[in-house]
Formats: structure tokens, sequence, C-alpha cells
């Protein structure tokens, strides 16, 4: 039901959320001269946005006057505002990149970098296509990646025996961090991908246009799937280098957690400004996110963290340990999130 209620919200689109701007007594600017609170700002990734959106609504509900604002921009888009001192928490399907860090750095912001779940990214099709149950990641590559626009345009390109008919590909917008992690993992370089797709920052309107299309296919996170599985069908992927030779894995909330639906499954993050934190109402939204996030993440169809991992995150806020993980030679290591919040 959360989610169903904040599918609702991202397809109003940029107007509506300005208007609930408004309607909560207008932006940061506007917070800072009246009431006994500010607002807490937070903006970013349409993957993590439901997560954080379901934390703020129960943080309201317990502290009287709380007011806090979320919004959709894609990761990107987020990353852009807080490093322009315009939000206090940036919500994020990827990892922070070393450009984005830099212009934080160049405008004073520091953060300090939380996981908060993990996602998988699910390929679906009509419910209708009888035919791609399955894909390996070669064949998703030889249909997403730059090389495919103009010519890989029919079914039958990717597979023999698949029909001779066009294909229609949906998927995130640039944006995105669902785009760059799908076009680093599937592509082999983030940012890599076919420009003739229909594209969105909204995973509402990928669900629409596949659900709508018996040729189609697209991708977005899971949660979303989940959400929407009556109308579309997942497609199984099967990561032909993956040492345990499992063959093809659909995603699910086990196959995610334990590691299996390779190489689709991520972390998700909130990055957290930390001069935000000398506020009592950001510093105890963070408290409450660290406290009830878990329960809240699998209530909105994703994959909470290990026992283990969210002790780690907890002991991350509390040091206030800044900057990313990700950062350096190994940031694309095969490191397990628990071997990097332990570092």
């Amino acid at each position: 039901m959360r989610l169903q209620l904040k599918q609702t919200f991202l397809a109003i689109g940029l107007a509506a959320t300005a208007a609930l701007v408004v309607a909560c007594g207008g932006g940061q600017d506007a917070a800072n001269t009246g009431g006994q609170a500010q607002v807490i700002t937070a903006d970013g990734s349409s993957t993590v946005f439901p997560i954080t959106e379901a934390v703020a609504e129960d943080f309201q509900l317990a502290n009287q006057g709380a007011r806090v604002t979320v919004g959709s921009s894609g990761t990107g888009g987020g990353f852009a505002k807080f490093c322009r001192n315009e939000t206090d928490i940036s919500n994020a399907s990827r990892p922070i990149r070393a450009s984005e860090a830099e212009a934080c750095a160049k405008a004073g912001v520091t953060f300090i970098e939380l996981p908060v779940a993990y996602d998988g990214l699910a390929v679906v099709v009509h419910p209708s296509n009888t035919w791609a149950q399955t894909m390996t990641v070669a064949e998703l590559k030889k249909l997403w990646e730059p090389a495919a626009q103009g010519k890989i345009m029919r079914w039958n390109q990717i597979r023999a025996g698949w029909p001779d008919q066009e294909i229609h590909l949906f998927g995130a917008g640039v944006d995105s961090g669902t785009f760059d992690y799908f076009t680093e993992v599937i592509s082999g370089k983030s940012t890599a991908s076919r420009g003739d797709y229909t594209s969105s920052e909204d995973d509402n309107v990928i669900v629409q246009g596949v659900s709508g299309d018996p040729n189609a296919l697209g991708y977005f996170g899971y949660a979303y799937y989940e959400q929407n599985k009556d109308k579309l069908k997942l497609v199984a992927v099967d990561d032909e280098d993956a040492s345990n030779g499992a063959g093809p894995i659909a995603p699910s909330p086990e196959t995610v957690a334990n590691g299996t639906y390779r190489p689709l499954s991520r972390p998700v993050f909130i990055y957290l400004k930390t001069e935000a934190l000398n506020r009592p109402e950001v510093q105890n939204f963070v408290q409450f996110y660290l406290d009830k996030g878990q329960a809240l993440v699998r209530e909105v169809g994703y994959v909470p963290m290990t026992a283990k991992e969210v002790e780690l995150v907890r002991a991350r806020f509390t040091n206030r340990k800044t900057g990313t993980m990700y950062a350096g030679s190994d940031a694309h290591s095969q490191l397990t999130l628990e071997q990097r919040l332990a570092r």
C-alpha cells in the first residue's frame, strides 16, 4: 500500500512536488523564517524514494510539527542539489561519483554515506511474452550496449528462434542511479547505453510502457515489479561468468539478499550533509531512520540489510565517518558491503 501511494506521488510529477512543499509551508528558506522546526529536505533516487518517504511519514506521525519533504529527481539530480547546499539528505541508488564528491567539496559540503537497504533490478516483459523467460548477461549487453542503437531492433536478433518482431525498450533516465548501475554491470561501463529507448526517471512510466506493449522489454527496481506483478513478467538473468554456475536466476527478496541474483542486485543509500546534523530535527530524523528503517524497507518491497551490516551503519553514523566507501582504486572491487563498512 505504501509503495502504491508513492507511485501515485511520483506519477504526478514536479508540479505536484512543488505543491506539496507549498502545502507544507514552503521550502527550506521559507521554513527558516518561522515555525518551531525547519523543513527537512530530501531528494534524489526514485528507487530510494519509497523508503525515505515511508520513514518520513512515520517520523512526522511520531513527532508533531515535524516536516519532511521528499523529492524524486533521480540520483544524479539529487546529488546536484545536495552539492549546491539545497537539500539535507540525498537518496541514491548508487555510490557518489568522484566528480560529484568533488563538487560537494568545492561547495564546502561534507557528507556521511549510509547504506539503507538492498535492491535488485528487474528485467521485465509483457505477460503475453512466452519466449524471453530467461536472458544471459551477454544477451542483455548485445541489446543495450551503445553499438546496438539502430541495429539490434528485433527479438530474433537477440536469440535465434525468437519472433521476427520489433522490440520496444523502456529503461531508466540518464540522471538515475539505476541507469548508472545497469549500464555498468551490463554494458561494462557506467552510462554506456543505446539511446533509442523510452527513458524516464519515473518508474511508473516504464511500468505503463511495458505492461501496454507485447513486444516491450524494460528494467527498473524490483520493488516496482512487486507492486505491478499482475501486469508484468520477470525475465530470469543468467550470469554466465558467475563462479557458482547457478544458471538463470529471477530477482526475489531471497536471491537479492543472498547474492545469487547476479549482477543486478545492489545496496542503496542515503547521504547526510554533516552541517545539517547540527539541527536537532535532522539528527532526530536520521536516528529514527536507523531505528525504524529496516522494518519499513521490507514493508515497501525492498530487502533489509543483515543485523551486522545495520550495526556497522549505526557505528558509521555515530562516529560521523565522512566520505564514501567507494573511492579510489577499489571503488569497483568485489568487496562486500560488510567488508566496506568494517574498514
